[in-house]
């Protein structure tokens, strides 16, 4: 399957310089229409106003993680389908699973290139519409 380089994607993070390396990244393998937000909060008002088909995240944000925000996706009924991809600089296993179990589509430890960040977003996507955490997209 061949992933549309023209969905939405919103990338969140708290750190600016973060969002545009992300950002860029995305651009580098072809995604066009990439938003960017800072924080947890504004990624819920940009994703109850726009059609976003894939949100990624990074875990460590304040005042709302990643992980809080994955919660409150998929808590709602109109959000619960958007894929997500957790990004942390957190390798432990506990992270990993946790961000699963609360239903990410899959997981990316800092660093990572943009060809690393293209494969994941690939796997995300060839695993079905109503899939949301096959192990083999968590091998870290």
């Amino acid at each position: 399957m061949t992933v549309d380089l023209l969905m939405p994607i919103l990338v969140v993070d708290d750190l600016t310089t973060m969002s545009r390396i992300m950002r860029g990244l995305l651009n580098q393998v072809g995604f066009q229409n990439v938003g960017v937000v800072h924080g947890g909060a504004s990624a819920l008002e940009r994703l109850r106003t726009g059609k976003y088909r894939l949100v990624i995240a990074d875990w460590n944000m304040e005042p709302m993680s990643g992980y809080d925000l994955l919660e409150e996706i998929r808590s709602d009924a109109a959000l619960a389908a958007t894929r997500f991809i957790m990004v942390s600089a957190e390798s432990s296993w506990e992270h990993v699973l946790a961000a699963r179990n609360a239903g990410a589509n899959g997981f990316i430890i800092k660093p990572f290139t943009a060809a690393a960040l293209k494969a994941r977003i690939d796997r995300v996507f060839a695993n079905g519409e109503a899939d949301h955490a096959g192990p083999e997209i968590f091998a870290v």
